[in-house]
Order: C-alpha cells, then sequence, then structure tokens
C-alpha cells in the first residue's frame, strides 16, 4: 500500500538542533567571503561536524513509511525562526503467502528556511537561505508466521537508502549582496551526499473477518547514515534514524454500496517514539495521531488498485499539533 499526508503544525519551542543544521551554508560562506567586519553573523560558528550530522538528523526524519511525519509542516510564530515542509510517499508489502518476501519503498522530500541574521551591533539585516532534501530508502524482509493461524508475522527488514541535501546557493550570492549592499563570493555547489544501512524488526498482526479487519504493526528501526563522496568537505559526517512506533487499523462497512462494494469506515492510531539524534531535534520526542475516514472498494472494476482510503488526521506531540487529510491506496 501507498499513501500522503499533509499535517500543519505550529510549533511552539522547537529544539535548536536543526536550526545550528542549517547554519553551515552562511557560516561556510561568510568565511570564504569578502565579507569585513563590522558586518558579522549574528549567531555563533558552531562546530562544522555537529552541523553536519545536524542535516543528515533533519534527512532521517524523511527516510522510512511512518504516518505521523508522512508530511510535516512546522512554522514557529516567533519571529526569525525556521520553518520546515517535508512530504514522503511510500509503503509496503509482501509477495504472496507462498513466497512471503516483504517489500517496502519510500521517497522523502524536505525544505527548510532559516533566518539567518547578520549585524553591525546596531542594525540586523535578515538573510534568506534554504536547503533541500531528497532521500529514497528501499527495504527487503521475510514474514515468519508466529502461532497456528498465521495472522500473526514476525518482519525482520534490510533497510538501504541514498539522500542527498543541496542549497539555493545559486541565487544565495546576489541575496547576500543586496541585502549587504556589497559583494559576497559564496560556495555556488555545497552539497551533501549520504548513504544508510540497517534494520527494522516488525511484529505485524492481520485480524480479516467479513464484518470487520483489524491491523496493528509494532516496528523498530535503525538506520545508520554516512556522507560519501562528493560531499563538500566541510559537510561530511554522520548520523541515525532510530524509532520505535506502533500502527493500528480498524475497517468495518457502513452498510452503504459504493461502486458496487460495501463502503468502509476507517479508525486509525499511531504513535511514534524518537530515539537517538532524532529525539528532540525537531523540539518533540514523539508524535500521535489519530484518525478516522472512508475507504473504497475498487475490486469490481480493477484488480490493480483494490482499496482507496481517504482519512482526516489529528496529530499532536509535546510543543506541537497539526491535522492532515491524507489519501492513500492498497494494491
Amino acid at each position: 500500500m501507498a499513501g500522503s499526508d499533509c499535517f500543519y503544525c505550529d510549533s511552539r519551542g522547537c529544539s535548536a538542533a536543526w536550526q545550528r543544521a542549517v547554519c553551515i551554508l552562511v557560516l561556510y560562506a561568510v568565511s570564504q567571503s569578502t565579507l569585513a567586519d563590522p558586518w558579522r553573523l549574528a549567531q555563533s560558528e558552531h562546530n562544522l561536524k555537529l552541523v553536519a550530522d545536524g542535516l543528515l538528523t533533519l534527512m532521517s526524519f524523511t527516510i522510512l513509511p511512518d504516518i505521523t511525519t508522512s508530511s510535516l509542516s512546522i512554522q514557529n510564530s516567533l519571529e526569525n525562526d525556521p520553518g520546515l515542509t517535508q512530504a514522503t510517499l511510500g509503503g509496503g508489502f509482501t509477495v504472496s503467502s507462498d513466497f512471503p518476501l516483504y517489500l517496502e519503498g519510500n521517497l522523502g522530500w524536505s525544505r527548510f528556511d532559516p533566518a539567518f541574521v547578520v549585524t553591525d551591533g546596531a542594525e540586523q539585516r535578515r538573510l534568506p537561505v534554504k536547503w533541500n532534501s531528497i532521500s529514497a530508502t528501499g527495504g527487503l524482509g521475510w514474514d515468519f508466521p508466529v502461532g497456528r493461524t498465521g495472522e500473526l508475522k514476525l518482519r525482520p527488514i534490510f533497510n538501504f537508502m541514498l539522500g542527498r541535501t543541496t542549497t539555493d546557493a545559486a541565487i544565495l550570492g546576489r541575496l547576500i549582496g543586496a541585502s549587504l549592499d556589497r559583494s559576497v563570493e559564496v560556495v555556488q555547489d555545497a552539497k551533501l551526499n549520504a548513504y544508510g544501512l540497517g534494520g527494522s524488526l516488525m511484529l505485524d498482526y492481520e485480524h480479516y473477518r467479513e464484518d470487520y479487519e483489524i491491523d496493528v504493526e509494532l516496528r523498530y528501526s535503525n538506520i545508520q547514515l554516512r556522507t560519501f563522496e562528493d560531499t563538500t568537505q566541510e559537510l561530511k559526517g554522520d548520523s541515525e534514524s532510530n524509532s520505535a512506533g506502533i500502527w493500528a487499523r480498524w475497517r468495518a462497512p457502513t452498510g452503504v454500496t459504493v461502486f458496487h462494494r460495501p463502503l468502509r469506515y476507517v479508525l486509525e492510531t499511531s504513535h511514534t517514539q524518537y530515539l537517538g539524534n532524532q529525539r528532540g531535534a525537531l523540539g518533540f520526542d514523539y508524535l500521535t495521531s489519530l484518525g478516522a475516514g472512508i475507504e473504497f472498494d475498487s475490486t469490481a472494476y480493477t484488480s490493480f488498485i483494490t482499496r482507496t482510503r481517504l482519512v482526516g488526521r489529528y496529530m499532536f506531540g509535546r510543543n506541537i499539533s497539526g491535522f492532515s487529510v491524507g489519501l492513500a491506496v492498497s494494491f
């Protein structure tokens, strides 16, 4: 199955960790430029290795199928606080009961907009800088039945990932120059290339009856991220995607027929705990979602897309809350 959601969130206390991460371009640009005193960055110069690790931590939120972060938009109401937008599209399936190979994939994208400030001690000027990140993750697993019914499966998964982060550097030089009324030389092709290797362990429970269907998944994932060749020297680093979560869904007929098949109502919930480097990186340690919607059965017309779901969700965590409207399909 595959799906996408769009969460619109208000963050009242996001951590400075990811703000640190996106400082790298301006810090490096200014260090390589002709920009002279008295103008300087209002932020302090953080260790570049920690900044590179922070960029990878941001990427780690988009590399696995996760309803709570499938599309996330964070906007802090405080002036000059960064914004973050990210989206993912992914899912997984087992080939068949006779050949229980599990395959999953995920595409992720994020764009973050820190508000950099330069100052001469009396006047401050804002420098707009944006980073763009894209990632692709795959997974190979195998289903091992637990118990006699076959409804419960233990599923170890091997995960691998490739990602790239770049900047809007082509126009950055002109923006900085216009802001400061002087010429600034800037790195035009700063980039971070990353790969990730790791795995997940999942317990999958599928209890299907004519009157209702229950799905429950418990999952722990750990993927180690590293930069590799063709990465700007100052951006080399490492991080991890480390999380544990539970997802559950109830489906049952509404009594209405649509497309010659029963129209179902859907109830969903999920909870993800972020561990390791991800914990607190965006200002929260966990995310929980509660959802309700409807599901159309299209098997009377096509065998390719069997079901289509439209689900509204409310998401919340420490310092953050939001809502979504999600569209998903089953194959």
